[in-house]
């Protein structure tokens, strides 16, 4: 494996992974009709990372996290979730993969407690869900996760009063209570302002760290990136252009990566600026 430090070559230098993987993608490829989405990406996840995924428009990302959900089968390759295929996860498997959306998806009548305890619907009988007839446990369960999001205080509040903020750590909260394994966050700050955008990922770098929950995250600003995940994928093109432990890249590498993104599209010009990048040079949003 080789470093990308003059932005010529494919920096490829995964972390060592000292424990079980809680998440193995290996040789995935995915097309709709003749256009390949990605081709062949590789890669592991042990417990308690915060991964961040970035690449231009077009690279790959959201096809590759649709795959990861099970969301989308792959036409080649295999995603595996602990020991098991995602495509053949059971109920009680599959529900340790949580999902935080970009546009929160909470049901703006209800209340935050209310939005939590969906994260609850894989652990209660149908007739609970539907009547919203939950047991004690675990409405204790989405006090602990709103209190863990610092949200305790908003949770008799409807989610349509919240702030952009408060909306995003009330869906982490609902992931909190489905007691993952895993996080998905697709592009969980791209609608909030820097420094709403910056309290999520420190929760949920928090998250990865205290409560040892894998988190795998796509973001648009390289700033945010380089200041709280632990390493970084980046893709191009549908492959696999860059995996390491963020302190070894530097400014060529992320150079490289969005070498051939129109450079209009900078994240100046996208309205999220980062405030943990200021002199930093600006790269197309992905």
């Amino acid at each position: 494996m080789t470093a990308m430090r003059n932005g010529t070559e494919q920096l490829l230098q995964p972390a060592m992974e000292t424990s079980s993987p809680v998440l193995v993608v290996e040789r995935l490829s995915k097309a709709f009709g003749t256009r390949t989405a990605i081709n062949e990406v590789s890669f592991t996840l042990a417990a308690g990372g915060f991964t961040a995924v970035l690449g231009p428009s077009g690279a790959g990302k959201t096809t590759l996290f649709r795959c990861i959900t099970g969301l989308a089968r792959p036409d080649a390759g295999h995603v595996r979730f602990g020991d098991a295929d995602v495509s053949a996860l059971e109920v009680q498997d599959r529900r340790k993969i949580a999902v935080v959306f970009q546009q929160f998806n909470l049901v703006r009548r209800l209340t935050a407690l209310d939005n939590v305890l969906a994260g609850r619907l894989g652990y209660v009988p149908l007739w609970r869900g539907v009547l919203r007839q939950f047991e004690r446990a675990d409405k204790l369960k989405a006090f602990e996760s709103l209190e863990r999001v610092g949200m305790l205080e908003q949770a008799h509040q409807r989610a349509d009063t919240l702030s952009g903020g408060q909306q995003q750590r009330v869906a982490i909260a609902r992931a909190l209570a489905q007691e993952p394994r895993l996080i998905v966050a697709d592009e969980p700050v791209a609608s909030l302002d820097p420094s709403s955008a910056a309290g999520v990922l420190a929760l949920l770098k928090d998250i990865a760290r205290t409560d040892r929950v894998t988190v795998i995250c796509s973001l648009h600003q390289v700033g945010y990136a380089r200041t709280f995940a632990d390493r970084i994928i980046g893709m191009a093109g549908g492959r696999l252009a860059m995996d390491a432990a963020t302190a070894t890249l530097d400014e060529a590498a992320f150079a490289a990566l969005y070498a051939t993104a129109p450079s209009e599209h900078s994240l100046a010009s996208s309205g999220h600026g980062d405030p943990h990048a200021a002199g930093e040079r600006t790269y197309p949003k992905a």
